[in-house]
């Protein structure tokens, strides 16, 4: 427990959240991969170096609108701010390799993480070109695969902002969780890392999403031509 201003607001306070997404390393395996052996496949460290790589395009502020639904080129909330982005070290669990990827950012839409990942996945396996990425921050409705949600968590809170103003007031704490960090590693590693894994060792859900990765088409832009409508209604009156 830790006392605050009176007008705090967990929310509106909160300048920057870190995620965390949990991942089978396979997903990184090339597209003709046999698998059925996800058990013998082990990320090599050109992999994760070039993983890591395409994160950093991520990094800066962006317009995301390709990253979320419903949002258009011209919002400005679509415009989001990115200060770190990567791959983990490999480990395995129950056979299977395992990797941790951790992202922060000042604040996050509905499923811009899991697309921001599906995207560097569908590249890394050769489905779409580097490219993309750059493209994506543009006008043009972009198709941006959204990776499953399983291994998604909120890893930590920031309040930066806070703590420089009042954390040193004699009458409030600083917002921060060090003194927790081996609570924090310790759930981690007894409850929230063995249901992702399990579960995704039972269900499949990273395999079973990466076969529809060839239905994307990531060299068009969904956007359709005036032309094009046109040539389709003329189609349509015959």
């Amino acid at each position: 427990l830790k006392r605050v201003t009176q007008g705090f607001n967990s929310k509106n306070n909160c300048d920057a959240r870190t995620y965390s997404y949990m991942l089978p390393t396979v997903a990184f395996s090339p597209k003709d991969y046999d698998t059925e052996n996800i058990a013998a496949f082990r990320l090599e460290p050109e992999t994760l170096q070039k993983v890591n790589q395409l994160f950093t395009h991520y990094k800066g502020t962006h317009n995301f609108h390709n990253f979320t639904s419903q949002k258009a080129p011209s919002d400005p909330s679509a415009r989001r701010y990115i200060t770190e982005m990567s791959c983990g070290e490999p480990f395995v669990r129950n056979t299977w390799e395992f990797a941790v990827i951790t992202v922060r950012g000042q604040s996050f839409m509905l499923h811009q993480i899991r697309k921001m990942i599906g995207l560097v996945i569908a590249v890394i396996k050769g489905y779409a070109k580097e490219q993309v990425i750059e493209r994506s921050w543009g006008q043009e409705k972009v198709d941006v695969p959204k990776a499953p949600g399983l291994g998604l968590v909120l890893e930590r809170v920031h309040f930066d902002r806070y703590n420089k103003r009042f954390g040193g007031d004699g009458l409030h704490e600083r917002l921060e969780w060090d003194r927790e960090e081996e609570a924090i590693k310790a759930f981690k590693e007894a409850h929230i890392y063995p249901t992702i894994i399990e579960t995704e060792c039972e269900e499949g859900s990273m395999v079973s999403w990466m076969s529809t990765l060839p239905i994307h088409d990531f060299e068009a832009s969904v956007t359709e031509t005036q032309d094009s409508k046109d040539q389709k209604q003329v189609h349509q009156n015959y």
